[in-house]
């Protein structure tokens, strides 16, 4: 029995990503959001998503701050469960998605600040403004087989004032602040 349980700790272990390197993850579109959260009226809040996420997370398995960030969200995807409201946030007024079709995120530097927590700076370009951001992500999770690869978590959130990208439509009527909270799963095959 204890041989059995050696030869099956063994091929586990082999299966695992080589931790002493650099992995590629692949975000899963069908498990990522980009959930935002802003004041209306400054009485309530109104609670938004991006609806697909996509893009690579570089993780160097033996120093997770030489790790790499790189995350596009279709604009399109803004989803407030009001299709008036989608639509001007869609429009010229807000993200003007015609002629600005994506957001995108560029990590430039990773800093741990503790057990599995980091911060995570880039570069985030809305309406083609792009400023610098930090990102406090938590919560990545140890990699686990399922679901025919190996797949991985994390969680992120953020603070941005709308009006450093150039959406500045209804003051008074929408908050400036924008509170982000991301969630996403990651694959490797």
């Amino acid at each position: 029995m204890k041989k059995w349980l050696v030869v099956v700790g063994l091929a586990a272990a082999l299966a695992l990503p080589a931790l002493a390197d650099t992995t590629v993850w692949t975000i899963d579109p069908n498990h990522a959001n980009a959930q935002f959260f802003v004041k209306h009226l400054g009485i309530s809040t109104v609670q938004g998503e991006f609806t697909k996420v996509t893009g690579t997370i570089t993780i160097d398995n033996s120093d997770i701050t030489k790790s790499t960030v790189d995350v596009t969200i279709p604009a399109d995807t803004v989803y407030t469960r009001v299709a008036m409201r989608d639509n001007d946030l869609k429009s010229q007024h807000f993200l003007d998605v015609a002629q600005y079709p994506t957001i995108t995120f560029k990590s430039t530097k990773i800093t741990k600040t503790g057990d599995d927590t980091y911060d995570v700076t880039g570069d985030l370009t809305i309406r083609g403004v792009t400023k610098p951001v930090t990102l406090k992500v938590s919560d990545l999770s140890k990699p686990i087989q399922a679901m025919g690869g190996w797949r991985r978590g994390v969680s992120a959130t953020t603070t941005i004032n709308r009006q450093d990208f150039g959406v500045s439509a209804d003051p008074g009527m929408v908050g400036d602040e924008i509170h982000i909270l991301i969630d996403l799963e990651m694959t490797h095959k």
